[in-house]
């Protein structure tokens, strides 16, 4: 019975949220470098590998229309990763969810590279394609050591040049950075090599949000200083099975106070946040290695989805003090 009147509560508050969408987007602002953008102006989307939330009701009656999917640079040479990417782009076209694509490392050979010339053939296939795709992230975490261009900024430029130069109609994201030590020193360099800083960074910030902090998020404004930054992957830890070494805490409640903090704390704050992914809609199993989830695997929702719910309804409200944000 809690759980029913959960959901009641939950399709009662996104039902309005809809009849506010239309404010929503009418309080956006197109995009431009160093432009300082109100709050109402960020946009929302969700980030999933799974194409279940389009056909969720939940989904549905919470209005978002973006949604972010990472695809390793070579899946096109794979008939089943070609099946996987056709049905969620296939479901985001159904519900009205423009798609952010970030290409990443190849899923059957971690550690290899495409040349830029690859890279810009593999990025003509997938056009051709999807041709109604618009927007694209020239690389996943790339200054994750577990990525192969950690050390490789130069490549990540030529990439970035390729894709430019592929689509001049396009939207391209520079390479999405993790909030790491070595993201400002990855960043400067990836400039330098390219010889500007491009107009959108997107920036994974699980490390700092989920300990209540933004240092790093504001070293990364301040070494792109007329860039705008997407938060393409953020949200509250809830559970992880993936043997890093960072701590960071987890727990259900602590996730929601996360979820608070990124739109309470974070938007506001950071006025060149222009739009923000939450990872990810469904939990599948316990046993994932990662769960940052609105939805159980049960398909119980968690309190990070009623904040959810709340910002689409009401906005976002003036910055919130967090008790353990001692280091802003």
């Amino acid at each position: 019975m809690p759980h029913r009147r959960a959901a009641a509560a939950l399709l009662a508050a996104v039902v309005l949220a809809l009849a506010l969408n239309a404010q929503v987007q009418a309080a956006e602002i197109p995009a431009r470098p160093g432009a300082s953008l109100p709050a109402p102006g960020v946009e929302v989307g969700i980030a999933d590998q799974k194409a279940d939330m389009f056909s969720d009701p939940r989904f549905g009656a919470l209005g978002i229309t973006r949604a972010r999917l990472a695809v390793g640079w070579d899946a096109l040479t794979n008939p089943a990763e070609v099946a996987e990417i056709d049905a969620w782009l296939k479901g985001a076209q159904a519900a009205g969810v423009e798609p952010l694509i970030s290409f990443m490392h190849s899923r059957s050979r971690r550690r290899s590279v495409p040349t830029p010339e690859r890279l810009k053939y593999e990025f003509r296939r997938f056009r051709q394609l999807w041709p109604w795709v618009t927007t694209f992230a020239t690389w996943n975490e790339a200054n994750h050591c577990g990525e192969p261009l950690c050390h490789r900024p130069k490549l990540a430029a030529g990439y970035y040049r390729a894709l430019r130069r592929e689509c001049p109609t396009c939207t391209i994201l520079a390479p999405e950075v993790l909030d790491m030590p070595n993201m400002r020193s990855w960043v400067r360099d990836f400039n330098r090599r390219l010889g500007f800083s491009p107009k959108i960074w997107g920036l994974h910030n699980y490390v700092e949000a989920n300990r209540f902090r933004m240092r790093r998020l504001r070293q990364l404004l301040r070494v792109a200083p007329r860039s705008q930054v997407w938060l393409t992957e953020t949200g509250g830890l809830v559970r992880r099975n993936n043997r890093s070494r960072t701590r960071i805490p987890e727990g259900p409640r602590h996730a929601g106070k996360v979820t608070r903090f990124i739109f309470d704390r974070v938007l506001p704050l950071n006025p060149r946040i222009t739009r923000v992914y939450l990872y990810h809609w469904n939990s599948v199993s316990a046993k994932d290695s990662w769960d940052s989830a609105l939805i159980t695997p049960g398909g119980r929702e968690r309190s990070a989805l009623f904040v959810l719910a709340r910002v689409l309804r009401f906005g976002l409200r003036p910055a919130w003090n967090h008790r353990s944000s001692k280091t802003p």
